[in-house]
């Protein structure tokens, strides 16, 4: 954090040169000391630091200055930096005309120069003032800012993008914040180029995509070299996983996702049964752990950056990217995962992301606080989401196609959604419709076995609706069940021999693809366990198999 800063505005070069020398002898640890030698070069520097979100203490002025004076200068500053303590430098003549400043102004004490020694006249007055100042002073936050509207589409996605990708930001409402309108009349922002990112040194970017936005944050999204021994694709659980077995082994390994660290499960309210956990934990949290638990091993983690082909040139794997560049590798690990399904429904598209979200979408969840919300779906990801859910919003209803929450959730869920009192469970229901202008307003519930439709007032409809693999890149060169998924290891037997166009004397090995040297761990995998612990499990089992592998084409 920047040094709050100390203020000297004298036109006198020999006195503002002493009074700077004495502000930097006692308060230099604890404070920036900056001068200037007239009040308009003063407020021109005053703007600068604004906009640099810059906090200043304090004000030591002269009153006899040409053009401005000290009183003057005061009076323009105050409505910069009104918390900042304001003293006068005044000769002895000018005492009166300072007693009367002290209500003009607001000033809140003046200085008869010379003030030698300073230990006995300038220190004790300015220790003071400080002390006052630093009682009420909150440290402004440091962060980047987003300044959007509450419903816009653009805007969630900048808010989802920083949540999971473990960048602390500043949500800043336009419509419901006064701040927010303080941050466009400072930059300048006209309404149109909302949402607006505000970053820590003042920068501002104009709804910046999620690429535009990463580069200017100091995520990486371009690899350092142009092979690798292992190359992982998807950093959720199983690729995570992956990474830090591969690094931590002496494998020099890149890590590609195209949006956030964690998946899936990144978005996960509360995981209650992974193991080691007993109170729980959140998918951001985990994801958290693991990323920092990869990069203590030196991976590169690239993201967002996206996967667009795949393609074999001898015993080397080449994944081409969405910027158009390739990465050589040894062995390849493909933990892609899965993305949910969209949901079939009149209103649904139009209000994605105004209303409608897809995942818990944990950074909507206090906008919804007191409002009704509905939940799509009946696996345990839809019933953790009911449970934080219900910590913000006034009701929670629960729509489910089968006719119980036992078919697919874990019975811990059950048993805890049925003991909320705010959480309702409608059985054999679907979505008919969604309804509102630019934001959900109601949802129009269908009674699947009757046929009958019911419309409830809605602020946020979120959608579990199953999952499909994210393999539509690659699917023309690695063997895929009709779903999509990466068929590996035994699945490309028949009859004990491996399928036609294996070009190996050795069967694949265990979570090996139709590729040699090509591997698929976690959900994306043709017969997986659709668990976090599982995807585990097969990340850190698939990196043996790539130590086998590279133990022969090496």
């Amino acid at each position: 954090m920047a040094k709050p800063v100390l203020f000297a505005v004298d036109d006198d070069a020999a006195i503002l040169s002493a009074v700077t020398r004495d502000l930097r002898r006692r308060y230099a640890e604890r404070f920036r000391v900056m001068r200037a030698d007239s009040g308009a070069g003063a407020l021109e520097a005053l703007e600068e630091l604004r906009r640099r979100e810059e906090t200043v203490a304090l004000f030591l002025v002269d009153q006899r200055m040409p053009h401005m004076s000290g009183v003057e200068f005061l009076t323009q500053a105050m409505p910069i930096y009104p918390d900042a303590r304001r003293v006068l430098l005044t000769a002895y003549a000018d005492t009166d005309a300072a007693i009367e400043a002290i209500n003009a102004a607001s000033v809140h004490y003046y200085l008869v120069k010379p003030w030698d020694p300073p230990e006995e006249q300038l220190y004790p007055v300015l220790d003071d003032q400080l002390e006052e100042w630093e009682a009420s002073y909150r440290p402004p936050f440091e962060g980047l800012r987003v300044v959007g509207y509450r419903w816009s589409p653009e805007a969630h996605e900048i808010k989802d993008f920083l949540a999971r990708n473990h960048v602390p930001y500043l949500y800043l409402d336009v419509e419901t914040d006064p701040a927010a309108r303080e941050v466009l009349d400072r930059f300048e922002a006209a309404p149109d180029s909302l949402p607006l990112v505000v970053l820590p040194g003042g920068e501002t970017l104009a709804a910046p995509e999620p690429p535009a936005l990463a580069e200017r944050i100091g995520l990486r999204t371009q690899a350092d070299q142009p092979f690798y021994d292992l190359v992982i694709v998807g950093a959720g659980p199983g690729g995570l996983a992956a990474a830090v077995y591969g690094a931590s082994e002496g494998l020099r390994t890149v890590l590609v996702e195209r949006q956030a660290p964690g998946g899936q499960a990144g978005t996960s309210s509360r995981i209650e049964n992974y193991l080691g956990f007993p109170a729980g934990i959140s998918g951001g949290e985990l994801a958290r752990r693991a990323v920092t638990q990869v990069r203590r091993f030196g991976v590169e983690l690239l993201t967002p950056q996206e996967a667009t082909g795949l393609r074999a040139d001898g015993p080397y794997q080449i994944l081409r990217l969405a910027d158009g560049s390739e990465v050589a590798s040894h062995a390849l690990i493909v933990a892609v995962g899965l993305e949910y399904r969209t949901l079939d429904a009149p209103g649904v598209e139009r209000l994605a992301g105004a209303g409608v979200y897809y995942g818990a979408s944990i950074t909507e969840a206090s906008s919804c606080r007191d409002c009704p919300v509905f939940i799509v779906g009946a696996g345990n990801s839809a019933g953790q989401a009911a449970m934080y859910l219900s910590q913000y919003a006034g009701r929670v209803t629960m729509l489910v196609r089968g006719a119980s929450l036992e078919a697919k959730m874990s019975q811990y869920l059950v048993d805890r959604i049925r003991q909320t009192p705010n959480i309702e469970v409608l059985l054999e229901a679907e979505v008919a419709a969604v309804e509102g202008q630019d934001h959900v307003e109601a949802v129009a519930v269908r009674h699947v076995p009757s046929g009958s439709e019911e419309t409830r007032d809605a602020t946020a409809l979120f959608v579990f609706t199953g999952a499909v693999p994210c393999t539509g890149w690659l699917r023309d060169t690695l063997r895929c069940d009709r779903e999509g998924f990466v068929l590996t290891g035994s699945q490309l037997l028949e009859g004990g021999r491996p399928l036609p166009g294996w070009p190996l004397e050795r069967p694949p090995y265990l979570l090996e693809s139709s590729v040699p040297g090509v591997f698929a761990v976690g959900d994306v995998r043709a017969g997986s366990v659709k668990r976090v612990a599982s995807a585990v499990g097969e990340g850190s089992i698939a990196v043996q198999f790539v130590h086998e592998h590279l133990s022969r084409v090496r």
